[in-house]
């Protein structure tokens, strides 16, 4: 996930998820900004990971320790992500954008 610079704006941010099924959330894996922050992006996508712009999730992940998990409070908003990816990569998708 990452949250694009923009004039005005802080520097772009990028957050990365890991999810294992079983595991009680997903994990912050990688966090960071401006070149950092590119480098995590562009291993993503490197590695076929979908990157998923969410200004407002980002900004909420970037005060998440590394190697924690994600916060109940945003168990809600990551899982229909998931579900969305999930859906895409299973073929399943209705052409439907992703979550907010």
């Amino acid at each position: 996930m990452n949250r694009p610079e923009h004039p005005g704006e802080q520097r772009a941010e990028a957050v990365a998820l890991a999810y294992t099924a079983g595991q009680s959330a997903p994990t912050v894996v990688a966090k960071g900004r401006g070149l950092i922050a590119a480098e995590i992006i562009n291993r993503a996508k490197d590695a076929g990971v979908y990157v998923h712009e969410s200004p407002e999730l980002v900004a909420l992940l970037m005060q998440v320790d590394l190697d924690a998990r994600i916060p109940p409070e945003l168990y809600v908003a990551v899982a229909e992500l998931l579900a969305w990816l999930y859906a895409i990569e299973n073929g399943q998708s209705d052409n439907r954008p992703p979550p907010k």
